[in-house]
């Protein structure tokens, strides 16, 4: 029987990006409050923040002396809310009747990059503000080259701060022109843009009579409604070998479907070994037997066989399986300080398989005005993003990471401080 508790089109995970000032924590604040996800104690204490700034009182009913200042739901960090910009990644849930979110509110700033990959890297969705008094600039494109290298299948552009051009559709049509010319060689195949005021609320959660023009979905019934079910590979079986539970009258191998649809009887191969065997059973939890499983369930897998199997290997079909490589051609986004440099050694984590990697060539970075590569060799600095061959100490099965996110994707972790110095994700085999 299917699994009534994991339906993978209920969840939506979007990443916000902007540049500074084009009103991103307040686009969130706003999706927050007229959606009614604020809590009473928090709108309180947003109203008192917010009356001190501006030398006024509210009364605890949203009808403070002073404009609410939305920005502070989503800016947590007092470094944040003393400088005005958002520093670090800040997650925020909230739902409405058709759909739950989890939003990963990104920083603008270039010197944030790192930051912008890992709180975009597991999103379906990237929604990327542009100020409307400003037009397209530089970290409108490198926030859609980010969104392009992670492969996030849906864009959604927000032109804000249309009060300030007098709700213009010309402003809204140039913008929306320019930014199409930009991404039309990413291969960013859904993008959508919408005209919103995020300080006075058109077109987030309501539709704006300021803009008659745009006949448009608003932000939230665009979110609501954007269709991923079909974003995720269900072609090419792949089940990541996270845990070994082991009892003396049971063995299931543990771990979230990463790929493909697993079925009761399917014949599965084990990597790096290649042994293979097949699918007895499959388990939901205690007492809950599934027919099949299916990205992103988790679940445990009992084998026919008696097979050497343990944390770290990959289940796949042995008719589309990946093959297990010693060299890998991979995109990095450096994250560190200390520059990656060629022969460098470092730890590398692939799914839930660990290995040593050796920095074999840098074979280029990326300049994101051009999307051309910038030179070779030499060393990628901290938020550069450049093209990197690297060797293994044991062979990793890997895939495309345009073919899949999961099995495409690693870490780089520097081996004396052990911290992530790096993200990587696979191009193809060396």
């Amino acid at each position: 029987m299917g699994s009534p508790r994991v339906k993978t089109s209920e969840l939506l995970r979007f990443a916000t990006s902007g540049s500074v000032d084009d009103g991103k924590s307040t686009l969130i604040g706003r999706l927050l409050y007229d959606s009614k996800q604020v809590m009473v104690d928090q709108l309180e204490h947003l109203e008192q923040v917010s009356a001190r700034r501006n030398g006024a009182t509210g009364d605890g009913n949203g009808n403070g002396g002073g404009q609410i200042d939305l920005a502070l739901l989503t800016d947590g960090l007092r470094a944040e809310r003393e400088q005005g910009i958002t520093i670090d990644v800040a997650y925020r849930y909230f739902q409405t009747p058709k759909r739950k979110f989890i939003i990963a509110d990104t920083p603008g700033h270039a010197e944030y990059t790192r930051n912008m990959v890992t709180g975009a890297s597991t999103a379906d969705l990237s929604l990327v503000l542009i100020d409307a008094t400003q037009g397209v600039v530089e970290q409108s494109k490198r926030h859609a080259y980010i969104a392009s290298l992670l492969r996030i299948p849906h864009l959604v552009v927000c032109v804000n701060k249309m009060d300030l051009v007098e709700w213009r559709e010309s402003v809204f049509d140039e913008i929306a022109e320019d930014f199409a010319d930009y991404v039309a060689p990413l291969g960013i195949h859904d993008v959508t843009f919408i005209p919103i005021s995020a300080l006075l609320g058109d077109n987030v959660v309501d539709r704006s009579a300021n803009m008659p023009w745009y006949q448009g979905p608003t932000v939230l019934h665009h979110l609501e409604h954007v269709h991923i079910a079909s974003d995720r590979n269900l072609s090419d079986a792949r089940f990541p070998v996270q845990y070994v539970i082991r009892t003396p009258d049971y063995r299931g191998y543990a771990g979230q479907v990463a790929g493909g649809v697993l079925s009761v009887g399917d014949e599965v191969v084990v990597l790096p070994s290649g042994r293979r065997t097949r699918i007895a059973a499959i388990d939901g939890g205690p007492g809950v037997e599934l027919e099949e499983a299916f990205p992103p369930m988790s679940v445990a897998l009992r084998l026919e066989d008696d097979v050497d199997v343990g944390r770290g290997d990959l289940l796949a079909r042995p008719d589309d399986a990946p093959t297990a490589v010693r060299e890998i051609v991979a995109d990095v986004c450096w994250m560190a300080d200390a520059p990656l440099r060629e022969r460098g050694r470092y730890a590398i984590k692939h799914t839930t398989r660990s290995a040593r990697a050796i920095v074999e060539a840098i074979e280029h970075r990326v300049d994101v005005h051009t999307l051309q590569p910038d030179g070779g060799g030499g060393a990628l600095g901290l938020n550069d993003i450049g093209r990197v061959r690297l060797r293994l100490s044991s062979p990793l099965a890997t895939d495309p990471y345009a073919v899949n996110r999961t099995t495409g994707s690693f870490i780089l972790i520097d081996e004396a401080t052990n911290e992530t110095v790096g993200a990587g994700m696979v191009v193809g085999a060396g």
